[in-house]
């Protein structure tokens, strides 16, 4: 199959490079040239532009940070669906506003261009061990169209309804992991400042009906202040922007979800922005006058 892939950063490097493998023609865009570098020396090809890589593809893939940036890829003069050909699917895995997977549908109707959104779950990791969780908007026949990608690329691919609930699954998988961040959070710093070992008390909790999948992979890193990014604070920071927003479109009150932002937004105002969506605890921790202020 001959692919065309735009977005090739922490997420989509590795997940293009994984098409690749699996055998397929991969022509692959990113506004940074060392990133198609990458890609050319796994075996695919470096695209010189959008219209590059979107021309004679079957399918086209874009994974790109926002909404801005897919309605620029995707929507603008110059962009995907002015080269694409008719009958081509175009598979946005972005994480991004309903509103806007339902857009670029609309859109792409128009000229005859099939569209689902299929955002993940399982960040950085996930994409490098192509163990993804797949939720998937759009037509039906279009999904089972697209199972030879998503089954190189995850391994829970779930169609969930039509365009942009796909979005609307990403949104709410989002509140739940940073609602769960957050009490692991709070469970650490209550350990520590009540002199209960960290390590020994998660362990408990992981064995017992508190258990998730959160505790299991990333207790000991939390206790241990490891913090490097698999998925950065400032993009959960835009995804329960997207969840309250959807919330408001929806009509619905999640009171939580608005304390989870808060806590998020904090921790880029602290300055903790790069760091992974675990490093919630450095906020807690100030919060509660464990730490002293870091600039």
């Amino acid at each position: 199959m001959k692919l065309g892939f735009i977005g090739l950063g922490v997420m989509g490097a590795p997940m293009a490079a994984h098409l690749v493998a699996a055998g397929h023609d991969v022509s692959g865009y990113d506004v940074t040239p060392a990133a198609g570098e990458r890609l050319a020396a796994a075996g695919g090809r470096a695209a010189t532009g959008v219209a590059d890589a979107v021309a004679g593809a079957d399918v086209v893939i874009t994974m790109l940070p926002n909404h801005p940036q897919v309605e620029a890829v995707v929507l603008a003069p110059d962009g995907v669906l002015d080269h694409a050909e008719p009958g081509t699917l175009l598979i946005d895995m972005s994480t991004i506003r309903p509103e806007t997977s339902i857009a670029v549908a609309e859109a792409a109707r128009d000229r005859k261009i099939r569209v689902l959104d299929a955002p993940v779950s399982g960040g950085q990791a996930g994409a490098e061990q192509a163990s993804l969780s797949i939720m998937v908007g759009g037509p039906e026949e279009d999904f089972e169209a697209a199972k030879p990608v998503f089954g190189t690329l995850g391994k829970t691919i779930v169609h969930v309804g039509p365009h942009g609930a796909g979005q609307v699954v990403k949104a709410a998988n989002q509140l739940v992991v940073g609602g769960i961040y957050g009490l692991v959070a709070e469970a650490i710093v209550l350990l520590e400042a009540s002199g209960v070992d960290a390590a020994t008390g998660l362990d408990v909790l992981a064995g017992g009906l508190a258990g998730s999948r959160i505790l299991e992979l990333k207790r000991k890193s939390m206790v241990e202040r490891e913090f490097a990014p698999g998925f950065r604070i400032d993009l959960h920071h835009k995804d329960m922007g997207i969840a309250l927003a959807a919330a408001r479109q929806a009509e619905v009150a999640l009171p939580l979800t608005g304390l989870v932002a808060q806590l998020v937004a904090a921790g880029r105002a602290m300055g903790y922005g790069s760091l992974d969506h675990s490093a919630l605890l450095k906020v807690v921790e100030q919060l509660s006058g464990r730490v002293p202020a870091e600039v």
